[in-house]
């Protein structure tokens, strides 16, 4: 399994990598940071792990040749039946790697397409071409796949749409990565004061800006709400800074809590989640673990976040980049916090009947083949031998046409 953030191995892939080990499987893990903690979470489960280098918002072509080259490495080394990448980078150089080292098996979890196929990317030169770029490289990295696991309608319309498989029959919706709603167990929300809580990656893509402009607003006639924001600030080129979050705290608008490595008794602490954003998201995690807890959300209607949402049932769905119609959604839950209290409730249904990590992991593992040890991945090896010896050879002719200026 190859990631683009060790951490999320564990905070988001632990369930699959159990389920993965349960079935009889020797799995190896694979990310950019040599987390010791990670590291000892994937022993205890007995997952070995590996570090590849790789730098997530980088636009480098020799840095991302070097990760290129190292998965590859990786791969011939340990030389796996199967191969599951998640995220971009992961996907495009891990997908490539292992079809020019022969891998019969390639599964690919599209948690999302990436930041270049939203709509903010595509209003610049840059942005279109380099979207150009990434379908070539997603086509390369996809072909042969055995299955691609996609979040969301729009993902899939886009594989197709940009002809990134040859065969869509290998494309499978799934309900996201998943919750366990074991372990985000359901706690009463507090009915003292209104409480809204954000968490995500300090970046602009993620509504931060219309958050707390709406709780600007908000809070001249509520002064007793709370505004949290949760999460870590990011390298990304859309990163806000601290410096900025500063300000809003010396402002009095919100109070920023730092990050965690678990986000539970913050959910708690809070009635009302709101994630209002147009990043190009699979289905967000956060709003997951804010469901399973029992929280009324708000969230934008767009890809992702939209399939979270039972409109007026669980929470309200607003206008992407709208402070206006992100303020009309907080403002009845402010005033209305048993409201809010019935909306976490059904939530929690929401996340136990059509989230639920296990029953996904079910689906994840019988389409990748690995439901027994003797998966049908070796039958594969001689055509993907095959496979292997051509996509070397076009790795060779591009190598050869390429040139990288700037």
């Amino acid at each position: 399994m190859l990631s683009s953030y060790s951490r999320s191995l564990t905070n988001f892939r632990l369930e699959l990598l159990k389920s993965m080990v349960r079935a009889g499987h020797v799995v190896v893990a694979a990310g950019p940071e040599d987390d010791a903690e990670v590291k000892a979470d994937l022993s205890k489960i007995g997952v070995e792990f590996a570090t590849i280098p790789m730098a997530r918002a980088s636009l480098s072509p020799v840095r991302d040749i070097a990760t290129f080259l190292q998965i590859r490495r990786l791969i011939k080394k340990i030389r796996p039946d199967v191969v599951v990448p998640y995220t971009m980078k992961p996907i495009v150089y891990g997908g490539i790697a292992a079809r020019s080292a022969g891998v019969p098996g390639r599964c690919f979890l599209v948690t999302g397409l990436g930041h270049v196929f939203s709509e903010a990317s595509l209003r610049t030169l840059k942005g279109r071409w380099i979207k150009r770029l990434c379908v070539r490289l997603y086509r390369l990295a996809m072909a042969g796949a055995r299955t691609v696991f996609v979040y969301n309608d729009a993902d899939r319309s886009d594989i197709i749409e940009n002809s990134l498989v040859h065969d869509v029959s290998v494309i499978h919706r799934v309900a996201g990565s998943g919750v366990d709603v074991d372990h985000f167990a359901f706690a009463p929300a507090p009915l003292e004061k209104p409480v809204f809580l954000l968490v995500a990656r300090l970046i602009k893509d993620k509504g931060v800006f219309e958050y707390v402009e709406a709780a600007r607003r908000l809070k001249r006639q509520r002064p007793n709400a709370e505004f949290q924001l949760l999460g870590p600030f990011d390298p990304n080129p859309g990163a806000i800074s601290r410096l900025q979050v500063q300000e809003w705290i010396e402002e009095g608008i919100v109070d920023y809590l730092g990050e965690t490595k678990d986000v539970r008794p913050f959910l708690a602490n809070c009635n009302i989640f709101v994630l209002p954003s147009y990043y190009r998201e699979g289905i967000p995690r956060s709003i997951l673990e804010a469901m399973a807890v029992g929280r009324a959300i708000i969230t934008t209607d767009l890809p992702g976040c939209r399939e979270t949402i039972e409109p007026g049932e669980n929470g309200y769905l607003v206008m992407p980049r709208s402070a206006d119609s992100l303020l009309s959604a907080m403002w009845p839950l402010a005033d209305g916090l048993r409201l809010a209290a019935e909306m976490g409730r059904r939530s929690r249904e929401l996340a136990c009947t059509r989230f639920n990590v296990h029953s996904i992991n079910e689906i994840l593992i019988d389409r990748m083949g690995l439901s027994n040890h003797d998966h049908a991945g070796r039958e594969a090896a001689g055509a993907c031998g095959r496979e292997a010896d051509a996509i070397n050879q076009q790795l060779d002719a591009t190598r050869r046409v390429i040139s990288w200026r700037g």
